[in-house]
């Protein structure tokens, strides 16, 4: 909450809050709704190969969306995959994120922490694509009224397949966003990525991503990405991705973070 509302408060009538109180919350709610989803780092569309079994990786990493009136994401989020069975893997994410709404102070701490698993069901051959499932719950541990979660927990029901040749790679899929709240709306997200090995250790990927509204009244928007994973060794990776936002309210995203992923080659 802006410190010039709060040292306010003491001099107003209890009517007279209630308007702006209200306003308040729902634009708390209505940009709690429009934060990343960041899925297969850097981008925002997921693959559907989950990590070896018995094995894991770790990424850290930052995250940033700007739209009309506002920037959030991530001032760091941590993140971690494990492979608990063959073709089985858990997913935990932690961020602590940021809320900057124009002309008001910036806002950060815990935000919705994640839970997802990755199920293959079917693996990738010379003939057909492998193709997963990866459900995930996000927790309402973000603070709503400092525009830092939604205050509800969401359920991400998304499948995604991926086919490679030679030094190209392609991937995508979609889901469906169950997403309560006053003023929310379940969404849709379909989105689909090409990448290409162009060194021995540099791949360079493109994604374009859809999203449907959010909100009641919101808008749907298309967004892309050029991005890519730079290896500095083989369990050490830089990942990076921006991109703007094609139809809809304008703005751009961007990440950067670095991957580990010890026991890699054994």
């Amino acid at each position: 909450m802006p410190d010039e509302f709060a040292a306010s408060r003491s001099s107003a009538s209890p009517n007279a809050l209630v308007r702006p109180t209200r306003k308040l919350l729902i634009l708390s709610a209505l940009v709690a709704a429009s934060k990343l989803a960041w899925a297969g780092a850097p981008y925002f569309t997921d693959d559907p190969e989950p990590v070896e079994y018995q094995h894991y990786e770790v990424y850290l990493a930052s995250q940033y969306l700007h739209s009309p009136g506002d920037s959030s994401g991530t001032v760091f989020d941590a993140e971690l995959n494990y492979g608990i069975l063959p073709n089985v893997q858990l997913h935990v994410l932690a961020p602590i994120s940021f809320d900057a709404p124009s002309g008001q102070g910036v806002q950060a701490g815990l935000g919705d922490a994640e839970l997802g698993i990755k199920y293959r069901f079917i693996d990738e051959t010379a003939d057909h694509p492998q193709v997963a499932v990866y459900p995930a719950i996000d927790f309402p541990t973000g603070d709503r009224s400092r525009g830092l979660g939604p205050g509800r927990a969401q359920l991400y029901l998304p499948a995604w397949l991926q086919k490679s040749k030679g030094p190209w790679t392609t991937y995508g899929g979609g889901g469906y966003w169950v997403n309560p709240g006053a003023g929310n709306r379940n969404w849709w997200f379909v989105g689909w990525m090409v990448q290409r090995q162009v060194l021995p250790s540099l791949a360079i990927g493109v994604e374009v991503f859809h999203e449907t509204a959010k909100t009641l009244g919101g808008e749907s928007d298309t967004k892309a990405n050029l991005g890519m994973t730079w290896d500095l060794s083989a369990t050490s990776h830089v990942l990076a991705s921006a991109g703007p936002v094609l139809t809809g309210p304008s703005g751009y995203q961007a990440y950067l973070g670095v991957q580990f992923t010890p026991g890699a080659g054994k």
